[in-house]
Formats: C-alpha cells, sequence, structure tokens
C-alpha cells in the first residue's frame, strides 16, 4: 500500500509477489533471512509496477476528478462532520502525493520503515546498503516531504 495507494492494486501484486518467490525459490541461496529476500521481491515488484503504469495512474486520476480516494480509511464519529472527512482526504493525498513525489531510493527507504516499521538494519539487508546509508535516505526523505507539505499547505 506504501508504494501503491490502491487496495487492489496492493492485493494483485501481493499474489504476484508470492508467485514469484515460489518460482524463484530454488535460488534462495540462505545469505539473508528468508523476510530479507522476499521484501527484496516485493520492493522489486512494487517499483516496477511504478515505472510501468504512468498513464494507468494519470487515467485513474481522470476517472476520479473530484479526487476521491476509495482506498483511504479511517473512523468516522458522529462528531465528524462532511468538511472535516474532506480535510482528512485531502490530507492523505498530499501525503501520498509527497512520497510519489521522492526519489526511489528514499520513498523505498520511508515506506520500508514507517508503513511497514521495520528497523534499519532490515531495511539495509532488503536495500542491500548499509545502515549509515539507510539513515541517510530517511533523513532526505523527511526533509523532502517536509519541504513538500509545507510547499502544499502555503497554497492552500
Amino acid at each position: 500500500m506504501g508504494f501503491l495507494h490502491h487496495k487492489e492494486d496492493a492485493e494483485d501484486l501481493t499474489q504476484e509477489v508470492f508467485i514469484r518467490a515460489y518460482q524463484s525459490l530454488s535460488r534462495f541461496k540462505g545469505d539473508s533471512a528468508f523476510s530479507t529476500w522476499l521484501y527484496r521481491i516485493a520492493v522489486n515488484a512494487s517499483l516496477n509496477k511504478i515505472r510501468q503504469s504512468p498513464l494507468k495512474r494519470i487515467l485513474q486520476r481522470f476517472d476520479n476528478p473530484a479526487g476521491e480516494n476509495k482506498e483511504i480509511s479511517f473512523s468516522i464519529s458522529d462528531k465528524d462532520d462532511p468538511e472535516n472527512i474532506l480535510i482528512r482526504q485531502e490530507h492523505v493525498e498530499w501525503v501520498q502525493n509527497a512520497l510519489d513525489s521522492l526519489p526511489e531510493n528514499q520513498r523505498t527507504a520511508i515506506v520500508l520503515s514507517k508503513y511497514d516499521d521495520l528497523s534499519q538494519e532490515k531495511i539495509a539487508g532488503i536495500m542491500d546498503t548499509t545502515e549509515g546509508a539507510v539513515e541517510a535516505l530517511l533523513q532526505r526523505a523527511k526533509k523532502n516531504i517536509r519541504e513538500k507539505l509545507s510547499a502544499e499547505r502555503k497554497n492552500i
């Protein structure tokens, strides 16, 4: 979900990832944890899906001109009025757009950290880099997201 932002796409890709993992099981060398290997397949598949579908994403936005995101989930209480719901939907969209604008390696690091709650050590294994590099990527990603959201806020 952190990469694709759409439940159906994420579910389809999850099935593809498990099929790829099963088909590649003979190539798993055991040099890393199985979960790290599986995450790497999932990250690569997610990034490939994003790279392959810019036209599809544009068409989805035309299909959804009001900016409705059917995948946004949050609890609605009696106190919530339609304006507050729309504001929250808009905030979620801003965050998703900020994530999508990040360079690929920063997006990967932040999604694995914040969406999947993985440690820097595990992220380094998945991304095949050092923990220091992951820390730097996370700091740059947070800075870029802050700047993007700040600019968006000024446009209100």
